[in-house]
């Protein structure tokens, strides 16, 4: 059974910084890509990161290229958030590819087969 749990949202000032990590078990791990998402209160699931299986792709929402960064290693992915504004309030969920060896980055919540509870992230201005 593929489980997803994330950690490490919480309330920052605008400004500042956050790391989610993300620990998947059930699965081999290295052979999917991973990605994170967002959903902010009365609006839809946006995505924001994803890293093939590999590491070696990853892409980003426009809304947060150049401040957060996707990484992934021992059954754990991470989202490192820099300059956080407080449009980057939302739930943050980690989710796993629903294909083996997807050999790009898929920025589509429809190709991610199983999802975390979410971890909430607050920013202040």
């Amino acid at each position: 059974q593929v489980q997803l749990g994330e950690s490490g949202g919480g309330l920052v000032q605008a400004g500042g910084s956050l790391r989610l990590s993300c620990a998947a078990s059930g699965l081999t791990f290295s052979n999917y890509a991973m990605g994170w998402f967002r959903q902010a209160p009365g609006k839809e699931r946006e995505f924001v990161a994803a890293i093939t299986w590999s590491g070696s792709i990853t892409k980003y929402g426009d809304s947060v290229k150049g401040r957060f960064t996707i990484s992934r290693g021992n059954a754990m992915v991470y989202l490192q958030m820099n300059s956080l504004k407080p449009e980057d309030t939302a739930v943050y969920y980690c989710a796993v590819d629903s294909v083996r060896y997807r050999t790009t980055a898929s920025t589509h919540d429809s190709d991610f087969g199983f999802w975390g509870q979410g971890t909430q992230v607050t920013v202040s201005s």
